[in-house]
C-alpha cells in the first residue's frame, strides 16, 4: 500500500520521503518512469527522497528479481558453508528459514511484505533521539539518563536552536532544555522519583511517555514521541576457575531469573505477520514469560511486537539475522551486514523491552561442525557486529553467538555456561546431572491437534502417521526426501520414539496418539523448567523452544499454527508461575519440596501435597503461624520432604497466596507409565483442559 502522512510543516517546506518497510528483496524502484534506486536486503527498511518528483498522478513501479538468480552472481568459496538445502542463502540478506528449515517450509518468495509510506519531514529536523539509562538507585528512587541527539539544521546567521525533552509516567515527570551549539551532542539527565521498569513478575514495567521538541527561535519546527523505561540491564558472564562461568541477567542491579521462550517466524509469508502478532504476544504474559529470544533465522520483528513487549514487561533477546552457517567474509558482504545492523539497531534500541543483542544462532557450532577451526576468528560476530552495537547502542549488552564457544572455552575445552539442549533417544530426565547455567534453547516435540491436522492434511492422510508422505512433508521436509537436520522422516518417527520412552506403547488411534505425544512434550518441558528453577542460583534461566508454529505442521511448538494450544501450554503456564512450588529430583530417599519466588518480596503461602493414587496427604504448609509458609524473594525456599519409595506416583501440589490458588503435579518413579492411569491422575486433579477431560483413554 502507499499512504501519505504529513508532519507539522507543509510539503513546500519539507523533504518528501518514500519509505519501503519491507521489500523481498532484490528490487528496482521506479517513480513516474524514473529509477529511484535498488535494494538488496529484505530485512531492513529503505528510504528515498522524492522531493520535487511528485505530480498530481504518480506511478510507482517495483521490479523484483528472483533471489535464486541473484544469488548466482556471488563468489562462493570453500570457506562458506550452509545446510544442504540453503547454500544459495549465504550471500542473500533474506530470512534464513525461507529456504527451508526443520520448523518452516521452503518459500523463497518475492514482493512487498511491509507497508510503503510517504512522509513529509521538516528540512530542519531531529534525525536521531536516543535516550538510555546510565545508572539507577532503587533505594533513593533516582536514575541517571544520557540523551544523544543528532539534528539537521541550517544554522543560519542569528538563528538559535534548542531541544526540549519531557516525559511522564503517572504522576512522575522530568524535563530538560538543551540549547544547541552543534548538530549533535549528549545531555545527562537526572530523574527524581524515578519509576523503574521491571521484567514481568519482578515488578511493574513502568513506561514514560517522552516528547522531544526542536525549536528555532522559540518556535517548534519538529517533534518526535516515544515510550521509554528506566532500567539498566547487564549480562554477567564472570569467569570462574573452579565452577561454571556465570551467565545471568542483572536488571536494575538485581539478578533476575529468566523464564524465557524462543520466538520463530510468525508466518512463512511475512506479510501476514502483523495480523498474528497481537494474539501471539498475548500468550507470553499468560505463560508468565519474562523474556523472549528472537531467533536468528527469522526477520527482525516490527515495532508492534516490541511495543507489546514493552507494555507487558517482556524482555527481548534479539539475534542478528544469521543462523546455522559459516557466512562469507567478503568486504561487500561485511558492508551490507554493517548497514543492516546499524539500521536495525537505530529502529529498535529505544524500546525498553530490548535486553540483548546476539550475533547469531549456532554459527559457532556450525564452524566446529564443518571443521573450520576456532569460531572466535569469525570477523562478523567478533569484530563487525560488536563494533556497530557499541557505536549505536552502547547501553545494551552484546553476545557474539548462541551458544557461545568463546576463546576461553574453545582453548581449554571447558563446559560453556550457556548451551542449547536437544535430546532424542533418551528419557528427558537424564539431563538432570548435566552442567549448565542457562539453556537458551531447549525443546521437545509434541503432536498437533486432530482438528488442525484435518485442516492441512488430506482426509485420507490424517492417519496413520507412518508411511505417510503428507506427514513427512509437514514435518518439515522442505525438499522432497531431503530435510535440513537429518532424515526426511525424522519428525514423524520422533513422536513415536518419545511416546515409547514414557509410556512403552504407541497408541493405535489418532486421539490417543496425540494425547500421549502432547503429554510427553508437556512433561519434558515442565521438567526442564523445574530443573532450572529449582537449581537457582546455579542455574539462572532458560528459553524453551518454542511458542507457536509459523506454518501448519508437526513440530516442537506448544501452540500450533491455528492457535490451538497443546497440553504443554498448560503445563508451562503452571510451572512458570512467579511464585511456584515444585518437587525436585529425589536425593537420599526423599523428594525435596521447594518454593521458587521470582518476585522481589517475601510471599506468605499455604500448601498441601497429596498422592493422586491414594488420596493421602503427604505434606502441608503449617511451618508458621496460621498454617502459612514464607517464600523468600529471589531464592529457592525448602518447605518439606516427601519419602521416595521408588514406586510410581503422581503428586498433586496445591498452594494459596496473594496471587490466588495454583496447582502443579509431579510424576514420581521411573518409566514406563500406564497411559490410561496417567490420564486419570491428571483428570482427577483438574489439570487437563476441557478438550482432554473425557474418557478418551479407556485401557
Amino acid at each position: 500500500m502507499l499512504s501519505a502522512t504529513r508532519g507539522i510543516v507543509s510539503p513546500k517546506r519539507s523533504d518528501t520521503l518514500l519509505t519501503f518497510e519491507g521489500l523481498d528483496c532484490y528490487a528496482t524502484i521506479f517513480l513516474n518512469g524514473e529509477e529511484l534506486g535498488r535494494t538488496d536486503n529484505m530485512l531492513i527498511e529503505h528510504t528515498f527522497s522524492v522531493s520535487g518528483k511528485l505530480r498530481g498522478y504518480n506511478e510507482l513501479l517495483i521490479h523484483f528479481s528472483p533471489a535464486m538468480e541473484e544469488a548466482k552472481r556471488y563468489p562462493y568459496s570453500a570457506g562458506t558453508r550452509g545446510l544442504r538445502i540453503n547454500v544459495e542463502s549465504l550471500f542473500v540478506r533474506k530470512a534464513a528459514h525461507m529456504y527451508g528449515w526443520d520448523i518452516m517450509p521452503r518459500a523463497v518468495s518475492a514482493g512487498v511484505w511491509r507497508p510503503v509510506t510517504l512522509r513529509f519531514r521538516p528540512r530542519e529536523r531531529i534525525e536521531e533521539a536516543y535516550l538510555h539509562t546510565v545508572a539507577v538507585d532503587p533505594a533513593r528512587d533516582v536514575a541517571e539518563w544520557c540523551f544523544f541527539y543528532r539534528t539537521r539544521i541550517d544554522d543560519g546567521v542569528g538563528a538559535t536552536y534548542a531541544l526540549s525533552l519531557e516525559g511522564r509516567c503517572g504522576d512522575a515527570a522530568f524535563s530538560a532544555d538543551i540549547p544547541l551549539h552543534f548538530v549533535a551532542g549528549y545531555q545527562p539527565i537526572n530523574v527524581e522519583q524515578a519509576r523503574l521498569c521491571w521484567p514481568l513478575g519482578s515488578g511493574e514495567p513502568c513506561l514514560y511517555d517522552v516528547n522531544v521538541v526542536l525549536c528555532k527561535g522559540g518556535v517548534e519546527i519538529d517533534r518526535i514521541s516515544f515510550r521509554h523505561g528506566i532500567r539498566t540491564i547487564e549480562l554477567s558472564c564472570t569467569p570462574h576457575e573452579d565452577q561454571l562461568d556465570d551467565f545471568c541477567f542483572i536488571v536494575n542491579g538485581e539478578r533476575i531469573f529468566m523464564r524465557g521462550t524462543c520466538w520463530v517466524p510468525a508466518d512463512a509469508y511475512h506479510s501476514r505477520d502483523i495480523a498474528r502478532i497481537p494474539e501471539m504476544v498475548a500468550m507470553l504474559p499468560d505463560l508468565h514469560c519474562n523474556l523472549v529470544r528472537c531467533w536468528g533465522g527469522n526477520v527482525y520483528e516490527n515495532d508492534l511486537f516490541f511495543d507489546l513487549c514493552d507494555e507487558h514487561g517482556i524482555m527481548v533477546w534479539q539475534d542478528f539475522a544469521l543462523a546455522c552457517a559459516v557466512y562469507p567474509h567478503t568486504a561487500e558482504f561485511q558492508s551490507r551486514l554493517a548497514h543492516e545492523a546499524e539500521t536495525v539497531i537505530k529502529r529498535l534500541r529505544q524500546h525498553p523491552s530490548l535486553a540483548l543483542w546476539c550475533g547469531d544462532n549456532e554459527c559457532d557450532y556450525f564452524c566446529e561442525h564443518f571443521h573450520h577451526g576456532d569460531p572466535n576468528r569469525n570477523v562478523l560476530t567478533r569484530v563487525l557486529l560488536p563494533a556497530v552495537v557499541k557505536a549505536h547502542d552502547p547501553a545494551h549488552c552484546y553476545l557474539p553467538c548462541s551458544p557461545l564457544a568463546d576463546a576461553r572455552h574453545w582453548q581449554t575445552a571447558r563446559i560453556a555456561p550457556e548451551i542449547h539442549i536437544w535430546i532424542r533417544a533418551t528419557y528427558f530426565k537424564n539431563i538432570k546431572d548435566w552442567e549448565f547455567r542457562y539453556p537458551s534453547e531447549i525443546g521437545y516435540h509434541g503432536c498437533t491437534d486432530l482438528a488442525s491436522m484435518r485442516q492441512f492434511l488430506s482426509p485420507e492422510k490424517v492417519w496413520p502417521y507412518h508411511d505417510n508422505d503428507e506427514w513427512q512433508l509437514h514435518s518439515f521436509s522442505p525438499i522432497p526426501d531431503l530435510a535440513p537436520f537429518g532424515p526426511a522422516d525424522s519428525r514423524v518417527t520422533i513422536f513415536a520414539e518419545k511416546i515409547k520412552l514414557l509410556f512403552a506403547e504407541v497408541p493405535e488411534t489418532p486421539e490417543e496418539f496425540i494425547f500421549a505425544s502432547q503429554a510427553v512434550q508437556g512433561e519434558a518441558l515442565k521438567y526442564f523448567i523445574e530443573l532450572c528453577r529449582g537449581g537457582w542460583p546455579v542455574r539462572t534461566g532458560y528459553n524453551w523452544w518454542n511458542l507457536i508454529d509459523g506454518w501448519p505442521g508437526f513440530s516442537d511448538s506448544v501452540v500450533d499454527y491455528y492457535f490451538r494450544k497443546k497440553l504443554a501450554y498448560y503445563y508451562i503456564q503452571r510451572a512458570q508461575h512467579p511464585l511456584g512450588l515444585l518437587i525436585r529430583d529425589p536425593r537420599d530417599g526423599r523428594f525435596p519440596l521447594v518454593a521458587c519466588n521470582d518476585t522481589r518480596q517475601a510471599e506468605p503461602l499455604s500448601y498441601s501435597v497429596s498422592d493422586l493414587a491414594t488420596g493421602a496427604t503427604l505434606a502441608t504448609g503449617a511451618t508458621l503461624a496460621a498454617g502459612t509458609a514464607l517464600a523468600l524473594p529471589g531464592v529457592v525456599t525448602p518447605l518439606a520432604e516427601i519419602p521416595d519409595d521408588g514406586a510410581q506416583h503422581c503428586f498433586l501440589l496445591v498452594w494459596h497466596s496473594a496471587h490466588g490458588e495454583a496447582k502443579q503435579h509431579y510424576l514420581a518413579g521411573n518409566p514406563p507409565f500406564n497411559l490410561a492411569q496417567y490420564h486419570r491422575w491428571l483428570d482427577t486433579a483438574g489439570l487437563l483442559p476441557v478438550a482432554w477431560q473425557t474418557q478418551l483413554i479407556a485401557k
